[in-house]
């Protein structure tokens, strides 16, 4: 906060924006790096353009403030044994603690000598008070202690911090940078900013797709476990999306570039993992607002405790010992920290396993939920007509007529049909008098006889069916099916039951959510009542409501918000929309990356699969959970730390500990949201 107030009080400057998770500075106005850096010089905050932003990274051991850190530790080490030695007071053992204060708090110094003249309170201001106050009353050994511990665990927080961007620093490297492309006949290698819609692409095995495209020659399994979370590669052939980032593994692929660098699926998906890292939850922003109040009040605190006492005859030494050392441990560092390192995490997290969160309020909402409305159509189903039942006297016979008539049919359950008869391996044969019969079915001659195929209502009218077929058939379509019959010159010959199948994993995953602790599963959908009920009672749903148009389900919403609270909508995020925008948390179904998935909901499952569903809300209570006792950590440890005061415990060391105790805790307790799907 105080760098981007830093950046906007330069001359030209109108706006910036500092990114916290992604490390990331936006200026709006002009400004040089040089000027942005000296607005961050009070951090030693380094600045590069964003395209310069993969630099090399120095080890850990090898960072200029980490190796000060270890010679301030050789002199403080000395110093002690000197102390021991001869004594506290001695003039060497005093000289080798003020080199190992100066060395290794030098930056703590200058920041915190620069805040004090500006009245301005934070960390180093107040371990600077701090030190300058133990160095007065001769506590020079407690004060090299203090900067010692204060600089390991500053280096150990910005390690700690480092981690938990690591998540969208490797988003960032998914895509190369440089690709192949074919101009004329010639293959050349370009950045990838320099390539064009349109361009073709040549990707061999074993390289990853550089942009967003489509399939021009080839096949070969992609991994788009970047894209979509899913490790098991996805088959790509003429024809078929592929995405940049993506692994391509077996084959050969010339791919025709249908977006820019910028909108490529993966470029959008950093662009909302950094906002959605930036934009603060209700605890983050409840804890900076109890920050505010909270650091003068420690201020005020401290004053107290070093002059009240000694006002009523108490020692001056031990008192003004004992208020430096609550200004150490009262400092708000671990309670600020607290929130965002854990929300930055979690949705770094989330984004590798194909989960697009689209903001902290959104991660705190998701594990707050109690019931989740699902569109049935292409969520709970796979959204498309598959054949599950075929009855006649010959089947591949009978199957071979009907697809021949429905090959010049454009209807979704024709379609069916001819792609079912292919995986059979049965072949169309030539038909004569194709004729198309609205709202029924259609008709064709095959070998000088008339055949037709439709609706049950249709062809019962045409032909003599039993009861008992009849019995069968009602029962086909009481749990979902479309049942069509065929005959053959007014004779029946046999039925094919079409449905939409459920998805295979549906089940398992309103289970999974169940023991997630998801109280209510509700189906909202177009479909009719009969239909939706038997795929409810399938798998194992709480609540249905057939026959809605998309204004329907949005008051449907709203009444389930009235009725349970929270309340997720699942859908494709086109027809959905209404919906998805009134309920508390939208989730759509991301087929890979399209835009209306990325752009509508509040999340967006990008592999199109319900499968990360469970692992979303165990994954955002989990968030919860580790904030909540993170602020507790925070907290809890100053407040026993504080009442060391009462009998006079509480010293400069212990109050470090207590403070970069917490700090560190927070910091690495959020650092439990980076392991994967588990």
């Amino acid at each position: 906060m105080k760098f981007e107030n830093n950046i906007k009080s330069l001359p030209e400057v109108k706006g910036a924006n500092v990114n916290f998770g992604a490390s990331k500075v936006s200026v709006i106005g002009n400004a040089t790096i040089e000027e942005i850096e000296k607005a961050g010089a009070f951090d030693g905050i380094k600045v590069v353009p964003y395209k310069q932003r993969q630099q090399e990274k120095i080890p850990f051991f090898k960072r200029k403030e980490n190796v000060l850190t270890a010679i301030s530790f050789v002199f403080l080490v000395i110093g002690i044994i000197a102390s021991y030695l001869y004594e506290e007071t001695n003039p060497v053992a005093i000289g080798l603690f003020i080199i190992s204060i100066v060395v290794g708090g030098f930056n703590l110094f200058k920041g915190g000598l620069i805040n004090l003249s500006r009245f301005y309170f934070d960390m180093k201001t107040l371990m600077t008070i701090a030190i300058i106050g133990a160095a007065i009353i001769g506590e020079w050994r407690e004060g090299a202690v203090v900067v010692f511990l204060f600089a390991v665990s500053e280096a150990l927080e910005a390690y700690s911090m480092n981690k938990a961007r690591q998540s969208i620093s490797q988003l960032m490297d998914i895509a190369p940078p440089i690709a192949t492309i074919l101009r004329g006949n010639q293959l050349v290698e370009v950045d990838t900013e320099f390539i064009q819609i349109n361009d073709t692409l040549i990707v061999k095995p074993g390289q990853k797709i550089a942009m967003d495209g489509i399939v021009l020659k080839g096949t070969s399994a992609v991994n788009q476990a970047s894209i979509t979370g899913e490790a098991i590669p996805a088959m790509k052939t003429i024809g078929d999306e592929v995405f940049a980032g993506t692994l391509n593994e077996e084959g050969s692929l010339e791919i025709k570039v249908t977006k820019r660098v910028e909108d490529t699926t993966i470029a959008k998906i950093i662009h909302l993992v950094e906002e959605a890292q930036a934009e603060k939850a209700p605890s983050q922003r409840f804890v900076d607002k109890f920050a505010k109040y909270y650091t003068p009040a420690i201020i005020a605190i401290a004053f107290l405790v070093a002059l009240v006492p000694p006002l009523f005859g108490a020692d001056w030494h031990l008192w003004i010992y004992q208020g430096l050392a609550v200004l150490v441990v009262g400092c708000p560092c671990a309670l600020v920290v607290s929130t965002p390192v854990a929300i930055v995490t979690a949705i770094g997290n989330a984004a590798k396993q194909g989960v697009l969160i689209k903001g902290g309020i959104h991660l705190e909402e998701i594990g707050r939920l109690q019931a989740i409305a699902f569109d049935k159509t292409g969520t709970l189903t796979k959204g498309y007509p598959e054949v599950t039942l075929v009855e006649s006297e010959s089947t591949n016979d009978f199957i071979q007529k009907v697809m021949s008539i429905e090959t010049y049919s454009q209807h979704p359950l024709a379609q069916a049909i001819v792609k079912y008869g292919s995986k059979e391996r049965i072949h169309a044969i030539e038909i004569d008098g194709f004729q198309s019969v609205t709202g029924k079915g259609a008709e064709g001659i095959i070998k000088g006889k008339k055949w037709s195929v439709g609706s049950v209502s249709w062809i019962t009218s045409l032909s003599v069916v039993s009861n008992e077929l009849i019995e069968k058939i009602e029962l086909l379509q009481s749990e979902g099916n479309t049942v069509m019959l065929a005959a053959e010159e007014g004779v029946y010959k046999g039925f094919i039951a079409v449905t939409d199948p459920i998805r295979s994993t549906s089940g398992k995953v309103l289970q999974d959510l169940k023991n997630a602790g998801i109280k209510h599963t509700v189906m909202l959908t177009g479909d009719d009542a009969r239909t939706a009920h038997a795929i409810a009672a399938k798998l194992g749903m709480t609540d249905v409501e057939a026959g809605l148009m998309p204004e329907q389900k949005l008051s449907a919403i709203k009444v389930l918000k009235e009725k349970y609270g929270a309340v997720a909508m699942v859908g494709d995020g086109v027809n959905d929309a209404p919906a998805l925008a009134a309920s508390t948390v939208g989730i759509a179904m991301g087929g890979a990356g399209t835009d209306a998935a990325l752009e509508t909901a509040d999340v967006a499952l990008m592999a199109d699969d319900l499968e990360k569903l469970p692992y979303t809300i165990r994954l955002s209570r989990k968030a919860l959970h580790i904030i909540k006792e993170n602020i507790m950590f925070a907290l809890g440890l100053k407040i026993i730390a504080l009442l060391l005061i009462i009998p006079g415990w509480l010293t400069l060391w212990i109050a470090i500990f207590a403070d970069m105790g917490a700090t560190l805790l927070v910091v690495l307790n959020s650092l439990r949201l980076i392991k994967g799907n588990k």
